[in-house]
């Protein structure tokens, strides 16, 4: 049972992930000029380094070998690690290239995906007016899909690899830092490999790039492992509906700073497609709320009568 402490702290960690996500693609911006595959490892190579400090200041080594001795619980990581790797090298190449309200859909998918993972695997009651938001999300892709012959691929990969990133996280027994430890650990080989026959590029070798540059590229590391390591713990501390209720900060953030910021067209199906996951979310935040209200009327008449 997750206590009213628990809970806060859960709230506060969840805000200040999807906040970070939410702004990130400013961040990622700054080094458009650079491929997003090379992107990529760099943000694993730094991840790493950066989370090695962590995890030896906050004296959790032994929880990351611990881990390594548990089979089944390290293959749980390995699908996880897939998925984030994924999430990540897709999400870099959509902002780079003119793609970040693809992205943005993605992740305002993501919340009602989040929702029907509970209702199904860990379940978590999903409510009439839920079960009707996620079907507004669902009525938008069709739309798109039979209207305009186009499916957001993007945004659905983006949006699964995550919420079974969650998922996973939140079934698994591992704590935040470790997990987070051993996902960055196990995609380091693959990165070094391509960083060792990777094409030469003008940013390759970091002795010839200029202060800033590097300085961008090292902040990496912490720009992807603080986001993470809040959600990771905000996932052992809040129902995961709760936390798709909250997610959707971050990609109200990333569409704001497409359209105002980066200008990127709007276009017809976006617009319908949008709409119908706005409505969606409209209606599931609604029930929450009412649902709330009456939950914590129906605790306080219970103390009330037992007094």
């Amino acid at each position: 049972m997750i206590n009213d402490q628990q809970q806060k702290l859960g709230l506060f960690f969840a805000l200040s992930a999807f906040i970070m996500w939410g702004v990130a693609p400013m961040y990622f911006k700054q080094l458009a000029y650079i491929d997003a595959k090379e992107i990529l490892l760099h943000r694993v190579l730094w991840s790493v380094l950066f989370l090695i400090i962590v995890t030896i200041m906050s004296k959790q080594i032994s929880k990351v070998i611990a881990v390594f001795k548990q089979p089944k619980l390290l293959l749980m990581l390995l699908l996880s690690t897939l998925l984030l790797g994924a999430n990540w090298g897709l999400f870099i190449w959509s902002v780079n290239n003119g793609h970040m309200l693809d992205a943005s859909l993605g992740y305002y998918i993501n919340p009602l995906i989040n929702v029907l993972l509970g209702y199904f695997f860990l379940q978590e009651r999903l409510r009439r007016r839920q079960g009707l938001a996620v079907a507004l999300a669902l009525t938008g892709v069709i739309i798109q899909l039979i209207a305009f012959g186009s499916i957001p691929t993007i945004a659905l990969i983006l949006a699964s690899c995550f919420a079974i990133y969650g998922f996973i996280h939140k079934k698994s027994q591992v704590e935040s830092l470790p997990g987070l430890m051993i996902e960055s650990t196990l995609l380091l080989p693959a990165a070094l490999l391509y960083w060792f026959f990777m094409p030469t590029s003008t940013t390759s070798n970091m002795f010839n790039n200029d202060l800033s540059t590097n300085g961008l590229i090292i902040g990496l590391g912490i720009v992807t492992t603080l986001p993470l390591l809040c959600f990771t713990a905000a996932t052992k501390r809040l129902l995961y509906s709760t936390i798709g209720f909250i997610q959707y900060i971050g990609p109200t953030l990333m569409f704001i700073l497409a359209v105002m910021l980066y200008d990127e067209a709007l276009e017809l199906k976006d617009i319908i497609t949008f709409s119908c996951i706005w409505a969606g979310l409209i209606l599931f935040t609604w029930d929450s709320i009412r649902y709330s209200i009456k939950e914590n009327g129906l605790q306080k008449a219970m103390l009330k009568n037992s007094v």
